[in-house]
């Protein structure tokens, strides 16, 4: 079973930046993409970016040119830079993974919150 756990998570002002960290663990080589999903009280959880194991990325729109994910294969790690934060990404981080063999099997980190002060 793979695992996540994220840290880096905080409470910052608007127009600060935090770096997520989020480490896996276990048969890692059953992974594919990882990536950051976020999830706001009253809200549905949201994609925030991607990064496959060839290093592709995406971004949800609302982050684009102020986040930046990355990954380093060889320490089982993904990063999230997020610059220039703003209230509204005030929300609950979660780390996932996909398994590249199983259609749709994700794992889930715990989360890490991530509050943005005005």
């Amino acid at each position: 079973q793979v695992q996540l756990v994220e840290s880096g998570g905080g409470l910052v002002q608007a127009g600060g930046s935090l770096r997520l960290s989020c480490v896996a663990s276990g048969p890692t080589v059953i992974i594919n993409t990882m990536g950051w999903y976020r999830q706001a009280p009253g809200s549905q959880r949201e994609l925030v970016a991607s990064i496959s194991n060839g290093h592709a990325t995406s971004y949800t729109d609302s982050a684009k040119g102020r986040f930046t994910i990355s990954r380093d294969n060889n320490k089982n790690t993904i990063y999230l830079q997020m610059n220039s934060l703003k209230p509204e990404d005030t929300a609950v981080y979660y780390c996932y993974a996909l398994d590249r063999f199983i259609s749709g099997r994700y794992y889930w980190g715990q989360g890490t919150q991530v509050t943005v002060s005005s």
